[in-house]
């Protein structure tokens, strides 16, 4: 990406590695985060500038860095830079008008259907009944008017999918599915519930998941995005569990019968290296666990290079290795005389007996089979990743492939803090008049300086000013020159507050008057679809 577009870094990155705060990703709770990076030490998010050179032709939410971070999206990027399947799904809770925010991930959505992905859009109605207490009538008004904007900015009805969650059978099917894979403790630990949560609360948050897996139902498993805020990570790292436990075979890397953990396995990963070389000097053919035990604890001037040199399996060896260190020795030394050689193997999850059958009969060239696991000899992973796949889809299974994310800032409110539906002038709502949305833009806190004298001698902040902002995630569009101009002339002093305001305002009234003509296009564009906006359900709601 071109290192001179501005970014929205502020918070990302710390130099003393500190955090500034707690990090709690709550996704019925409070929008914001105090610093980003905690994001990715914290649950595993990763930035999304490790990805970025996979990506062709960058939304600009992702050259400036209001796209930020992703789990697994290099899987998505491959796949639309190769013409391969891929998809990507989010959903939108209707509690009240979108906003500009939401329009981040409207504009993620089309971006991704532009590049060829099957796309989904899906209204969380179950979620806003059971979690937001909304009323039916509620719920079906602003679902409409989520639905409105999405195909004015572009959305194509045609080439991808819009649905409410209270509507699709497949998904409450599959959501009953996952449910069998999940239990209290976990959304106890997850989403901090407790004996005063609802039930359909809980329920809501099992068919978000079977929303975030319904792409691969659709054809084929294949790699989907769900692009959201920070908040819904929760959402995501639960699906991706499920989605795992799901699945008939789960497929490693070894080098022995028994099974290690990754870090075990890497030590003995590097013991097969090392030892693989010094055998070909001395023309030995087979390596031996017991020896690569040896090695392990002692270097390798411990190993013997007889195979009826090895210590019985109750005695301990002269090191002193810590774990996991440890733990390879011991496996490798009860293994003692077994050849040490890589391989995949296919572990027995949820498979049926058949389904395992035609496993074993579907591995190609040599292969043990043991009680609850397959070993070959002569596959990549990547080979048995999909051969694992195909037996089970053949066999009446799911075949998920773990969800992909990737994650967008969320936009500072207009009036400093974080950006509030509750706070109207906090936010500008995508049905907001145009002059109440040049209004309140004119009113909004910036980063200026007190005095025009200061601004013009130290520059402005425009890394902490919501108007820069709505220029960068916003107003500037795919015009970069235009949010460069915009931030070099504030840090620069060159621009004021003042001017710098009514130019937005100018820009945001203009945008609303083109996406409110755009809605009134799309009305009948709405009526021809597939989706019921009346709906005839019953029910007081759950959380007031």
């Amino acid at each position: 990406m071109d290192e001179d577009t501005p970014r929205t870094d502020g918070g990302t990155e710390r130099a003393d590695g500190e955090s500034t705060e707690d990090v709690a990703l709550d996704p019925w709770g409070s929008a914001s985060v105090g610093d980003y990076a905690d994001l990715f030490a914290e649950f595993g998010i990763e930035a999304f500038d490790d990805v970025a050179d996979d990506v062709v032709d960058h939304h600009y939410l992702m050259r400036r860095g209001v796209i930020f971070g992703h789990r697994e999206y290099d899987a998505v990027a491959e796949a639309m830079a190769n013409g391969e399947p891929f998809a990507a799904l989010s959903g939108f809770m209707p509690t009240g008008d979108p906003h500009i925010g939401h329009k981040l991930v409207f504009d993620e959505l089309i971006w991704h259907q532009e590049r060829g992905g099957d796309v989904f859009g899906l209204i969380a109605d179950l979620e806003a009944h059971s979690a937001r207490g909304m009323s039916w009538d509620e719920i079906d008004e602003h679902a409409r008017s989520y639905l409105l904007s999405l195909l004015a900015l572009g959305f194509d009805p045609e080439d991808g999918e819009l649905y409410r969650q209270s509507d699709n059978r497949e998904v409450q099917d599959l959501g009953f599915e996952l449910g069998s894979k999940a239990n209290f403790s976990e959304f106890e630990a997850i989403y901090g519930f407790d004996g005063e949560t609802n039930i359909s609360h809980m329920q809501s948050v099992v068919t978000q998941t079977a929303d975030i897996l319904y792409p691969q139902l659709v054809d084929e498993p294949k790699p989907t995005v769900i692009p959201v805020g920070p908040d819904q990570d929760p959402h995501v790292r639960l699906t991706r569990d499920l989605a795992t436990r799901l699945r008939y075979f789960k497929v490693t890397e070894a080098f022995a019968s028994f099974e290690a953990d990754e870090e075990v396995h890497q030590i003995i990963a590097d013991a097969y290296d090392d030892l693989k070389e010094e055998a070909e000097k001395r023309d030995v053919d087979m390596i031996r666990c017991g020896w690569a035990a040896q090695y392990i604890d002692g270097g390798m001037d411990s190993v013997t290079w007889d195979i009826n040199e090895f210590p019985d399996k109750d005695t301990v060896l002269a090191g002193t290795k810590p774990d996991p260190e440890r733990d390879a020795i011991n496996n490798l030394r009860n293994a003692v005389k077994e050849p040490l050689r890589p391989r995949v193997r296919f572990l027995d999850r949820n498979a049926t007996d058949e389904a395992f059958e035609a496993l074993i009969e579907a591995i190609d060239g040599e292969k043990r089979v043991f009680e609850g696991h397959v070993d070959a000899f002569e596959m990549t992973r990547e080979e048995a990743e999909s051969l694992a796949r195909e037996v089970e889809i053949d066999h009446n299974g799911f075949g998920f492939r773990q969800p992909s994310s990737i994650y967008h800032r969320f936009m500072t409110g207009l009036t400093g803090g974080k950006m509030s539906s509750s706070i109207p002038a906090s936010h500008i709502s995508l049905l907001d008049d145009p002059e109440d949305g040049y209004d309140k833009v004119r009113s909004a806190t910036t980063g200026g300086r007190d005095t025009a004298e200061e601004q013009r001698e130290l520059g402005g902040e425009a890394d902490e000013c919501p108007v820069y902002e709505l220029y960068a995630y916003l107003l500037a569009g795919d015009d970069d020159g235009l949010a460069a101009e915009v931030y070099s002339e504030c840090v620069n002093g060159e621009r004021l507050c003042g001017g710098c305001k009514e130019q937005a305002a100018e820009l945001m009234r203009e945008f609303l008057e083109d996406h409110q003509e755009k809605r009134e296009e799309a009305e009948e564009l709405l009526e021809d679809l597939d989706i019921d906006l009346d709906s005839d359900r019953r029910g007081t709601g759950g959380e007031h």
